[in-house]
């Protein structure tokens, strides 16, 4: 007798714990549209991060800086209308919990009130530690986010790997520790040196997900998008292309233009067409002369034999 399919139940902080224990690698994809977050959801993603990189894929952002508030919100709840299981957490974008830590609870605050997201991620470093505790503390989780930190990038003079040399890879270790003294529930390490990622992943006693920072990690993270060369810009060397998708759409949208152009879209298969009594009755309304005409000849040629 087969066995009866396992229950799912909801992700939570408390599962991600148990699979730190035992040695289960976590799954985190940056999800930012519904069908994305359906069939995640369905294939047992465990963390559906609405990322603002999705403000660059969706609506032609050049950095994560310029997304809006507004536009993480749609993308959150696009997420959360579309996933059952997933943990669904917010990346909380530019200006958003920088300005205070009244700021920083609010604006969470609105993300799980208006948008059903259940954890937030803040990107930064040590001094960003009293916002997100103010957000810990309001109840609402967070995962803390060093190295390559997209919304300072510019201010440092561009993107480029952390924690190569032993006085950043110290900086970084304090930037995680100072978050997971301010109560945060999991570390991601964005494009840090291997050993900046292992170093946390053995220290620290919560589960340090890894995007671009080797695999000696509790968990990866990647961007969708990434996963199919969608930023045709640029493909990071972290990020492993598995399907090509833009040769696939151009093909499409080049045979879907030229069917159109030489009448073949849309063929009678994809067209609803009146009977002919119904379709007599209007012409003769209208005077469509030249569709009573079409009807006649078609009724002649029918009654030949």
């Amino acid at each position: 007798m087969a066995e009866a399919p396992k229950k799912r139940t909801r992700v939570t902080t408390r599962t991600l714990n148990k699979k730190m224990a035992n040695g289960e690698q976590i799954v985190q994809m940056a999800i930012y549209d519904y069908r994305s977050a359906v069939i995640a959801d369905r294939q047992d993603i465990d963390i559906l991060c609405v990322s603002d990189t999705g403000g660059m894929i969706l609506f032609g952002h050049k950095s994560t800086v310029t997304v809006s508030f507004e536009e993480v919100m749609m993308m959150a709840q696009a997420i959360d209308r579309g996933s059952q299981y997933g943990m669904r957490m917010v990346d909380m974008p530019y200006w958003s919990f920088h300005v205070s830590p009244e700021q920083a609870v609010a604006n969470a605050g609105r993300f799980v009130h208006e948008a059903n997201a259940e954890v937030m991620k803040c990107e930064g470093n040590i001094h960003h530690a009293r916002a997100i505790e103010a957000i810990i503390k309001a109840g609402i989780p967070v995962q803390g986010h060093v190295g390559i930190t997209p919304m300072r990038m510019p201010q440092l003079g561009g993107f480029f790997a952390q924690g190569k040399d032993a006085e950043g890879a110290r900086r970084l270790v304090e930037d995680a520790q100072a978050f997971v003294d301010a109560g945060c529930f999991s570390i991601l390490c964005e494009v840090t040196s291997h050993e900046v990622c292992q170093y946390l992943a053995e220290t620290l006693p919560v589960p340090v997900i890894s995007l671009g920072a080797g695999n000696q990690g509790d968990g990866v993270h990647i961007i969708t998008s990434d996963l199919f060369k969608l930023w045709e810009e640029h493909v990071p060397r972290h990020s492993k292309v598995y399907t090509d998708l833009i040769p696939i759409m151009e093909d499409v949208f080049i045979r879907y233009r030229d069917e159109v152009r030489e009448h073949i879209y849309p063929g009678p298969e994809h067209t609803i067409y009146m009977n002919d009594d119904e379709l007599e009755k209007f012409a003769k309304s209208m005077k469509w002369d030249s569709k009573l005409a079409e009807l006649d000849k078609k009724k002649s040629g029918k009654g030949k034999k």
